[in-house]
């Protein structure tokens, strides 16, 4: 593990936007911390190191997660954009910055699922890794103190959380993605089990709104679990005490070609999509 952090700190730094001013903080999460951006409705979101599971009951500093969750979120979102999916994502900044959007976040966590794992198995009763019938759309109540509860849609429309047009917008773009990441994932010899979406307004000049994906989509967000070995690329490392997290994280940048093999900025672009 000190190879890879070691070598995670030999990255270059991104000549010319490095130094770019950020605002005043405006909100510190779990794994990030949002300021405001340099031009009107921008924001920089900043990658911390910290790990946190089950509600923040537990945590822990592990170096080098933020820089790796950085450039495989920026990954995604660029490969997502070019497909035609709609994100707050502008462009990286640094290691561990990103240039965004400023989007009203819709208060609903949105899950897709392919294969059974984590909350489902144990509310249904569902073996871990039996594949499900077809991906599964759930969503759950952004609210720490809740504890993020599953909610049906019922409740979306009766408590004004989100219009059921953009319910619709949500699952479409949520399968859309299913559907992208899978094949690039699978190309790479990983198994996308499930991943977490968040999805925010974006008030465009014309006066319309449209929903974007918004927060990050990286190995804290995603379960990825390797298709041969079934071994766990992503945060149930932390969450079930496996350790070897960085190291997880490192090996899914370098099969996306984002990083070579010794942590380095990857020459090669990463597995290409087709569009269909």
């Amino acid at each position: 593990m000190r190879r890879m952090q070691a070598a995670l700190r030999r990255f270059p730094p991104e000549h010319g936007i490095r130094n770019m001013v950020k605002g005043r903080r405006l909100y510190e999460g779990k794994a990030k911390i949002l300021y405001e951006g340099p031009e009107p409705g921008t924001l920089v979101v900043h990658f911390k190191d910290d790990a946190t599971a089950f509600n923040g009951e537990k945590f822990e500093v592990i170096e080098g997660k933020g820089v790796l969750n950085n450039r495989i979120s920026e990954f995604i979102f660029r490969r997502l954009g070019e497909m035609g999916i709609p994100t707050h994502f502008i462009k990286r900044l640094n290691m561990r910055e990103q240039l965004v959007k400023r989007v009203e976040i819709i208060p609903l966590e949105v899950i897709v699922r392919n294969i059974a794992a984590g909350s489902i198995s144990k509310r249904l009763g569902i073996e871990e890794g039996k594949r499900l019938p077809r991906a599964i759309v759930e969503f759950c109540y952004k609210n720490d103190d809740l504890g993020d509860p599953l909610v049906a849609e019922e409740h979306i429309n009766a408590f004004g959380w989100a219009s059921p047009q953009e319910v619709d917008d949500m699952v479409h773009l949520a399968l859309r993605t299913n559907d992208i990441l899978s094949g690039l994932f699978a190309g790479i010899g990983i198994r996308l089990v499930d991943f977490k979406l968040e999805f925010g307004r974006e008030f465009l000049p014309d006066g319309m709104v449209r929903t974007v994906l918004a927060d990050e989509i990286s190995p804290d967000s995603c379960r990825l679990w390797d298709m041969k070995t079934e071994e766990k690329l992503d945060k149930d490392r932390f969450r079930r005490d496996l350790g070897g997290l960085v190291d997880a994280y490192t090996e899914v940048a370098r099969r996306l070609g984002i990083i070579n093999g010794d942590g380095r900025n990857g020459g090669n672009p990463g597995p290409k999509l087709v569009k269909g």
